[in-house]
């Protein structure tokens, strides 16, 4: 399927390099490959991220970037910086939170159009004073990216109710049907002999990453009251995360911890019901997953989730509620004729989700931010109809925007305020976590790049999360790229200017070259590099 339009060169950059934003990315660039695209992806090695990039014949660069920020955040900028003026992409797309911190900081490659898809707003995996900084970020961020690519209406209505203020596209999440497809019962007891599970025992079945996110302490908190009711139903928790050794020390009858599996077809084909007791969601795949599976769906009543699962496709209950979880999980495992029923409604629903859709908007929003085209048809009218949302749609594109009239009032961008005053003007929050001047981008109190005390979270000048001199872009101790000592995390001279003024070589431990990171297809580095595109 190669693209009429002149091909584009894109670097996709992702932290999370498995899970559901690894298929998402997966499925993106190979679209983009078959479209004739030149395509890339940065990401930290392990996963399978660099293993999906592999079979679609897509170049990996390693991009070795922690999940949560911190001190090393200016330094994997740099190395992010120095990997997109390497492969000289058309488009820099940015997938979740971290890589949006870092492709968006000050400093960034000049001319380089960008994307934004948050999967799950940054703020909404903090607490206190941390979410109030995140939203804060965002706000500012925004900006910085030629288009905001939301997953999800409900995604979308989130960022807007924080005070975002930009270029928001809607590209709902997909799933490819071809792969998933309904599982009758025959397809369901195949399943289930491949997996080693009892033919008949009713099976309640949650996939994901195992995180304060996902909540499976709520739903293994919930367990025991379905047990009681049903005492020869099961459980199986699939995938690894930082939640597993905490899960396992509290047993309850009839659970099983899965390891994870790149392929869930199996797991989702022998349940009777899917569950998701999630804390916060973008739009999870594997809600798209079981529906075209033909499964019932018990999820939390959050963005996201509640997009998904309508009336007579399951259920929605309250976030952490051990008790109405488990109602409604039993409900569907005593009475399997309720699963059976909503299953097939849900396998028809499926067809709203077609990943066929999904890769076509994306790569027509990328075609439209490199200038080569406007974004697909029916998009501006969706977002027309949520008038709750208070936006005004561009006449003749399909951007989200908010105009400084817009709802929140006064105090964005584009508005007679300024950009968010402290006193609470023009932000659903008040603008500052703590009211004063609050969050500057060109001076004062708050985040401040060109000056100031700047982005403190935890105190320290700069940005420092965890106190010390922090995060100076144009000046002072810190992360300097333009002069001077530079950024040198753990001691040593860290990163000065080269002569086209970008950070020069960088040592995480003082002095030394930056290595491990492969620049441009082919180039030498610990990443793995398949073979550069080619026409298939």
């Amino acid at each position: 399927m190669a693209d009429a339009a002149e091909p584009l060169r894109v670097l996709h950059v992702s932290q999370p390099n498995g899970g559901g934003v690894a298929v998402y990315v997966g499925q993106a660039v190979a679209d983009q490959r078959r479209r004739g695209w030149d395509v890339a992806v940065a990401c930290p090695p392990g996963g399978d991220l660099p293993a999906r990039c592999a079979a679609a014949g897509v170049p990996w660069f390693n991009w070795d970037a922690g999940r949560a920020p911190g001190p090393r955040t200016p330094l994997e900028a740099l190395r992010l910086r120095r990997l997109i003026k390497g492969f000289e992409p058309d488009v820099v797309h940015l997938h979740s939170s971290k890589a949006g911190l870092a492709g968006r900081l000050p400093r960034r490659p000049a001319g380089v159009p960008t994307i934004f898809q948050p999967h799950g707003w940054s703020w909404l995996a903090a607490t206190g004073r941390q979410a109030a900084v995140s939203r804060l970020w965002e706000r500012y961020a925004a900006r910085r990216a030629d288009a905001l690519v939301c997953v999800g209406e409900g995604e979308l209505r989130a960022g807007m109710r924080a005070g975002i203020r930009g270029p928001f596209r809607l590209v709902r999440n997909g799933v490819d049907r071809r792969r998933f497809g309904p599982a009758d019962a025959p397809a369901r007891l195949a399943a289930r002999t491949r997996l080693g599970l009892p033919a008949a025992a009713p099976l309640a079945v949650c996939v994901g990453r195992l995180t304060r996110q996902k909540a499976q302490d709520v739903l293994v908190a919930a367990w025991p009251a379905v047990a009681a009711r049903c005492p020869s139903a099961l459980l199986a928790v699939v995938g690894d995360g930082e939640d597993l050794d905490m899960l396992r020390r509290r047993p309850a009858p009839g659970v099983r911890f899965v390891p994870a599996v790149r392929d869930p077809r199996d797991w989702l084909a022998a349940a009777n019901v899917v569950v998701l007791p999630s804390r916060w969601e973008g739009l999870p795949l594997t809600a798209l997953e079981a529906l075209a599976t033909g499964r019932s769906l018990v999820g939390t009543d959050i963005p996201g989730i509640a997009e998904v699962v309508r009336p007579g496709l399951g259920a929605l209950v309250p976030v952490e509620d051990p008790g109405a979880l488990a109602d409604a999980m039993a409900a569907r495992l005593l009475f399997p004729g309720v699963a059976e029923r909503e299953g097939r409604e849900a396998a028809a629903a499926a067809a709203a989700y077609d990943i066929a859709e999904t890769v076509a908007r994306l790569a027509a929003v990328t075609r439209e931010v490199a200038g080569r085209g406007p974004v697909p048809d029916g998009v501006a009218r969706e977002l027309a109809e949520a008038d709750d949302l208070g936006a005004d749609v561009l006449a003749g594109s399909e951007v989200l925007a908010m105009s400084g009239a817009g709802r929140a009032g006064a105090g964005l961008p584009g508005g007679a305020g300024g950009m968010l005053a402290g006193d609470g003007a023009g932000a659903p929050d008040g603008g500052a976590p703590d009211a004063g001047a609050g969050f500057a981008p060109d001076g004062g109190p708050g985040f401040a790049p060109d000056g100031g005390p700047g982005f403190v979270p935890d105190g320290g000048p700069g940005f420092a999360p965890d106190g010390g001199p922090g995060f100076v872009p144009d000046g002072g101790p810190g992360f300097t790229p333009d002069s001077g000592g530079g950024f040198a995390p753990e001691g040593g001279a860290g990163a000065g200017a080269d002569a086209d003024g970008d950070a020069g070589a960088v040592g995480p431990d003082g002095g030394g070259a930056m290595g491990g990171v492969a620049t441009s297809p082919g180039s030498a580095g610990d990443g793995a590099v398949t073979p550069p595109n080619t026409s298939r």
